[in-house]
């Protein structure tokens, strides 16, 4: 692995561009929806329990939150979308903060889309998705909470997945657990050939 991830930090919660970190080093962005467990996934690629503040809210996240990875990349927790039980008003603040650093941060280079693998994603997911298919960024899909299925129903889940979000051949999708680290070094791996 060529970053440390025992020298990691949370630097800032940003709500606009300006708050954004003034640095060169490439950002992986995360988006998903609410409660679709992005919080839980950066814990466990740090390895820790709690540098990203989990909730059984969904909605938790309001803020941009840039946590700095061995002064070599960054991981960039954004706002979690489709979430109905805040106001429209406040919907249309995340979708901006969304859609500016997305579409203006040169640093991002690879965006990491978080799906539920227990459900057929929603039309949110299939907008994020088809918006992240227009942009001239690497991306790869993890279907998270695989410990709440059956191992018999994971190839099915991964094809609908697959077939709903009308992903290319060439990009990979991972079933994975927050509670299994076995696939950190696979995923990590990845990341590291997208961006070094």
């Amino acid at each position: 692995m060529r970053v440390n991830i025992n020298n990691v930090n949370f630097e800032i919660s940003a709500v606009s561009k300006k708050q954004y970190p003034i640095s060169v080093i490439p950002e992986i962005a995360l988006v998903g929806r609410s409660n679709v467990g992005k919080s839980s996934y950066i814990n466990m690629m740090l390895n820790r329990k709690n540098i990203a503040r989990t909730s059984q809210t969904p909605g938790k996240t309001r803020e941009i939150n840039f946590y700095n990875i061995d002064k070599k990349l960054y991981f960039v927790d954004l706002p979690g979308y489709g979430y109905a039980k805040v106001s429209k008003e406040k919907q249309q603040q995340w979708g901006k903060f969304l859609e500016e650093y997305l579409n203006e941060r040169d640093q991002l280079k690879l965006i990491i889309h978080l799906v539920d693998i227990r459900h057929t994603p929603t039309k949110d997911d299939v907008i994020m998705s088809d918006w992240i298919k227009q942009r001239d960024v690497n991306y790869i899909v993890l279907a998270s909470k695989l410990d709440k299925i059956s191992k018999s129903q994971v190839m099915a889940r991964i094809s609908d997945i697959r077939k709903t979000l009308n992903i290319p051949k060439e990009v990979e999708v991972f079933p994975y657990s927050a509670n299994d680290k076995s696939i950190r070094d696979i995923i990590w791996a990845k990341i590291e050939a997208n961006i070094f």
